[in-house]
C-alpha cells in the first residue's frame, strides 16, 4: 500500500475520530479498515482536497463516493467476519470495496458502468488488495453464479426493497444493509434473513444516488 504522508494520515485520522467515532461508532474492526484504507487514492487529483470532507463527492458519470460515516455506518451495520462471502451492488470508486475486503474473507462487486469498474480494479490491484472479484452488469441481479453469500451491501437506493436478490443469494442468517424509498430521500435499513423471513430494521434517513435494474429504477432515456 502506498505510504501516506504526515498530513494526510492526521487528516485520515481526524476524519476516523470526528465523523465516525465521536457518532458512535467504535467496532475496532471497522476503524482498523477505514485507517488501512488510504480514502484520497480513490479521488481523481482535482477532488482530492475533498477526500476527508464529511460528504459524498462526485466521482463522475453521475455517481457518488459516499461520505465516510456512511461507510463506518453500513459496513458496521454487516458485522463481517474474516470469514465472511459479501456481495457488494455498486462498486463506485472502490472505495467501500477495499474497506470490505480488509474485513471479509472475499468480495464480489458489482457496477453496471463499465469505466468506474475499470477505474475501481485498477486502484485496488494498485493497494494489493487481491480478494475482491468484479462484475459488470445489472446489480440487481447479483451473483448467481456465487451465491449465496453470507453479507449483501447495496450502494445505491431502489423504490422498494429488492426482496427477489436477497431471498435467493442471501445465506440463512445472512444480513443486508441497503438505502430505499424515493429519489430525495431514502432510508438506511438492516436485513436479516431467517429461513423465508426477512426482517427490516430502519437504521437511518440517508440519499443516494438510484439503483438502476431489474429491482430497481428504471434507466434514464439518455443513458
Amino acid at each position: 500500500m502506498p505510504e501516506l504522508n504526515v498530513k494526510e494520515t492526521s487528516s485520515l485520522e481526524r476524519m476516523i475520530q470526528q465523523q465516525v467515532v465521536e457518532r458512535g461508532i467504535r467496532d475496532p474492526r471497522v476503524l482498523t479498515a477505514l485507517r488501512s484504507v488510504p480514502r484520497e487514492q480513490f479521488f481523481r487529483k482535482e477532488m482530492r482536497r475533498e477526500a476527508f470532507a464529511d460528504r459524498s463527492a462526485p466521482i463522475g458519470h453521475g455517481q457518488t463516493i459516499s461520505q465516510p460515516y456512511i461507510v463506518a455506518l453500513m459496513t458496521s451495520r454487516l458485522d463481517i467476519g474474516p470469514e465472511h462471502r459479501v456481495l457488494e451492488i455498486g462498486t463506485g470508486s472502490g472505495y467501500h470495496t477495499a474497506v470490505l475486503a480488509k474485513l471479509a474473507h472475499e468480495v464480489y462487486s458489482v457496477e453496471r458502468v463499465k469505466p468506474l469498474l475499470d477505474e475501481a480494479f485498477e486502484r485496488l490491484y494498485g493497494l494489493g488488495i487481491h480478494n475482491v472479484h468484479f462484475r459488470f452488469g445489472d446489480g440487481t441481479l447479483g451473483w448467481p453464479d456465487q451465491a449465496p453469500f453470507d453479507r449483501i451491501l447495496i450502494a445505491a437506493g431502489a423504490p422498494k426493497i429488492p426482496e427477489e436478490l436477497l431471498r435467493e443469494q442471501l445465506k440463512d442468517g445472512g444480513i443486508a444493509v441497503l438505502p430505499y424509498g424515493p429519489e430525495d430521500e431514502q432510508m438506511m435499513v438492516e436485513i436479516r434473513k431467517q429461513g423465508d423471513e426477512l426482517t427490516t430494521t430502519e437504521v437511518c434517513p440517508c440519499r443516494f444516488v438510484k439503483l438502476i435494474g431489474k429491482e430497481g429504477w428504471e434507466p434514464e432515456t439518455t443513458e
